[in-house]
């Protein structure tokens, strides 16, 4: 029987025929597994065709919910924000934090660089010095050899910013990188600096057989980073201390901004909460990137490498208390595109674009950046306030209730009930129980 998990050509199956085996040899109710599998198709033939075509052996989708969070004020603009998530209170979370900073001038924001990079690595068996003499004429050999690849991309104000060669052979024997640098406009550009790595391999090895023929050269790999240090954008908000308001409790804005400012600094100092803290930037910034069709996982990992730059795991924001002034900001590493893509192909992508007005790439690292500063605010300000868990228990409270059954008359009194209670599961299934009893008044 286990046998039947096993199979050879399942790629060359139709959608339906994978959906046929896959119940057939994991589920115990195929019937309804099925059902489910189809209803998530999509209506459009033509829609579904692109979905199918963005990975491999796709047998339905996964859909995920589309929110957006208003009041964004950025640059003195203002953007209603569109989020792909599904953990609860992000949405609502983001929302809050921009419109109590639009009351305050809004998100600043600022392009620090846009460089992306990528890397030959190989191995050169033959003297160090005669490739480093060497190296000035292969370097110009490399970028005329790609001239192929590069001209639409400079015509649009990109192209090759430099080729360094990087000497690792105290670390590794014989290894050397070629550290290549690239500016893709409004294109993340992975195709395009992957071409130009192959092509300058390709070109490496023409040059080494006909000039340096005393060495042997072996090339590696050829791959873009996703560690963009160099492709980096500033969001910040700043008011004075007492304009910050009354917070939960009554708290004076004089001991928030105190609270707030140690919540960064220990994130700064512990990975253990620096871990969480940067998690919850990224709330906010991946909903966006996986809103525009760009790739959170690269950015994820370009972030959090960033965070480890100086030798170990800090916060990725910052905050001051000075002169009466408080100030709060975010320097993220964001390699993001707005042409190409699925920022092209994905219908909901395109829309997600038009929505913010049909950024540049700039533009888009900058409302992403001002995303994730906004979700890391709101945060923090639950956590030296009320503590995070009231106002996320209230936001997950509906997806407790659909667990437990509740139906709509008894969700509404559930919502009614819990305004001025503490949310829990238990809690919950005990409102429900006494709801159902009778012992719990009905509005």
């Amino acid at each position: 029987m286990e046998d039947n998990k096993k199979i050879k050509g399942f790629s060359k199956l139709s959608k339906r025929g994978k959906i046929k085996w896959i119940v057939e040899n994991f589920f115990k109710d195929p019937e309804t597994v099925t059902r489910e599998m189809l209803s998530y198709w999509h209506s459009n033939e033509d829609q579904q065709k692109i979905l199918d075509g963005f990975s491999e052996n796709t047998i339905s989708n996964f859909p995920m919910p589309y929110g957006v969070a208003p009041n964004f004020e950025i640059n003195g603009k203002t953007y209603c924000v569109p989020m792909v998530i599904e953990e609860s209170s992000v949405v609502a979370a983001a929302s809050s934090a921009a419109k109590f900073w639009m009351e305050r001038d809004g998100f600043k924001t600022e392009i620090l660089s846009t460089t992306k990079l990528g890397q030959v690595s190989f191995k050169w068996s033959g003297s160090q010095e005669l490739f480093t003499t060497h190296f000035p004429k292969i370097k110009a050999k490399l970028i005329k050899e790609s001239k192929q690849i590069t001209n639409n991309m400079e015509k649009r104000g990109g192209g090759i910013l430099d080729i360094e060669l990087i000497d690792l052979t105290d670390k590794e024997k014989e290894l050397y990188q070629l550290k290549c640098s690239f500016e893709t406009c409004d294109s993340m550009g992975a195709n395009f600096i992957n071409s130009c790595l192959e092509q300058f391999a390709k070109s490496l090895a023409s040059y080494v057989e006909k000039e340096l023929i005393e060495g042997k050269l072996n090339v590696i790999m050829c791959i873009l980073s996703n560690y963009t240090p160099d492709c980096l954008v500033r969001a910040s908000v700043e008011c004075k201390v007492e304009d910050l308001g009354v917070f939960a409790g009554a708290m004076p804005p004089e001991v928030f901004a105190e609270r707030f400012k140690d919540a960064v600094t220990i994130a700064h100092l512990d990975e253990y909460r620096a871990s969480t803290h940067n998690k919850g930037i990224f709330n906010g910034v991946d909903a966006v990137v996986l809103a525009t069709g760009n790739d959170f996982r690269a950015i994820e990992a370009c972030g959090h490498t960033y965070a480890a730059r100086n030798g170990s795991y800090r916060s990725l924001s910052y905050c001051k208390v000075e002169n009466g002034m408080f100030k709060f900001w975010l320097d993220l590493p964001l390699a993001v595109g707005t042409v190409g893509g699925l920022t092209n192909l994905h219908p909901m992508a395109k829309r997600s674009l038009e929505l913010l007005g049909n950024p540049s790439s700039q533009e888009l690292m900058e409302i992403i950046a001002a995303t994730g500063l906004a979700q890391n605010f709101a945060a923090l300000r639950s956590l030296v306030t009320t503590g995070i868990q009231k106002g996320h228990m209230k936001m997950h409270l509906q997806n407790i209730l659909i667990s437990m059954n509740a139906s709509e008359k008894e969700i509404y009194n559930a919502v009614e009930y819990f305004k001025e209670n503490v949310v829990s599961f238990s809690a919950v299934r005990e409102f429900l129980e006494n709801l159902r009893s009778g012992k719990q008044i009905i509005a």
